[in-house]
């Protein structure tokens, strides 16, 4: 009832601002709120993936903490994990502002923010300074002018290796010139078999996953889906941001160049989820990423093959009530279906065929 209430009185409020402003408001008082309310998971939403023991499938998509500053309070709200990031090894300004646009009639958020953050070190400090607790993946990418992409990311896995509960490697965003060319087979084989390699020598066993495009074709797929199970990466997060403009956008930002997400995401990302755990055979878990705004949608993630799910632009609109939302409605769907073991995969085929 208290995170309600403060959602009521506070979104309003942030949603008057600019973008970037309501974001740095809001990380400024989760960081320096002197109490926050905390939210209890329900016994049944339990989840047991990639090693570790999630107190529920809900988590906090990259992009919201990018510089580790808050993710025990984002835990305390009810998340059953955190993912921080996306971060570089040097300081990265990002690209010129405004680059970050609301477009509230569709749900949605159009973003080029290009990886603004105080770069691996400070993050780093932070996440090594907190008590061991709850579990906080650490997502990072290349800087913008990295001579080696791949060593860039290899290097992320050796910084966060005292860290991360698992590694997330970003080679999915939109709004790094080229960055997307690392997910073509030959380039993306080179990568996952690097930063493998370093995940072995620094950290044996810890998950790795890598965060994929909404865009990409379904040959694209069967050679992501190909070589992560063959150089033994954990998981996949389908999806990031799309280059997309549905018909159906309202917004009078539109048109701003960037990645799309939030509602209009969904089901374009929720097909590509799907059809990632028909390839999958069970070989990689498989985060479900794009458009979450309610109980709802997050089932339907969970009925195309997530294990887990993330959820942001939803956020941004709905608040943090939104998080006890999907909490009891996912175990409202428990109580009536059995597990959510028994809800992973039921409407996978739907879904791929585009009739989800």
């Amino acid at each position: 009832m208290l995170t309600k209430t403060m959602g009521a009185l506070t979104m309003p409020l942030l949603l008057s601002l600019p973008p970037e402003a309501a974001h740095r408001a809001t990380i400024a008082a989760l960081k320096y709120a002197p109490f926050l309310p905390k939210t209890a998971s329900p016994a049944s939403l339990a989840v047991s993936a990639l090693g570790l023991d999630f107190p529920n499938p809900i988590g906090m998509a990259a992009g919201f903490d990018k510089n580790a500053e808050v993710a025990d309070p984002l835990l305390a709200l009810g998340f059953g994990f955190v993912e921080v990031g996306t971060l570089t090894p040097r300081p990265q300004n990002g690209n010129p502002q405004p680059r970050l646009f609301r477009l509230p009639r569709d749900g949605a958020l159009i973003n080029r923010m290009g990886f603004n953050n105080a770069g691996y070190e400070a993050a780093r400090t932070r996440l090594t300074a907190r008590p061991a607790r709850g579990i906080v993946g650490v997502n990072f990418g290349p800087n913008r002018d990295a001579v080696d992409r791949v060593a860039d990311v290899a290097l992320g896995v050796r910084t966060f290796a005292p860290a991360a509960s698992y590694f997330a490697v970003n080679v999915s965003s939109p709004n790094t010139p080229g960055l997307r060319d690392l997910q073509q087979r030959a380039a993306f084989d080179e990568l996952v078999a690097r930063v493998a390699e370093a995940r072995e020598q620094a950290a044996p066993g810890r998950p790795l996953l890598v965060k994929i495009a909404p865009d990409l074709d379904l040959r694209g797929l069967d050679d992501v889906v190909e070589v992560c199970a063959r150089r033994g990466v954990d998981g996949l997060i389908v999806a990031n941001t799309t280059v997309a403009r549905p018909e159906s956008l309202e917004g009078r930002d539109q048109g701003e160049a960037g990645g799309l997400s939030g509602r209009p995401l969904f089901e374009s990302s929720t097909r590509m989820l799907a059809r990632a755990y028909l390839r999958c055979g069970g070989a990689l878990t498989l985060i479900g990423c794009g458009g979450v705004d309610s109980a709802e949608t997050a089932l339907a993630k969970i009925e195309a093959g997530a294990t887990l799910v993330q959820v942001y632009t939803g956020l941004v609109y709905r608040g943090p009530a939104l998080i006890g939302e999907i909490l009891g409605g996912l175990a409202a769907a428990v109580e009536r279906r059995g597990s959510l073991a028994a809800l992973t995969g039921t409407r996978a085929r739907e879904w791929a065929a585009g009739e989800g």
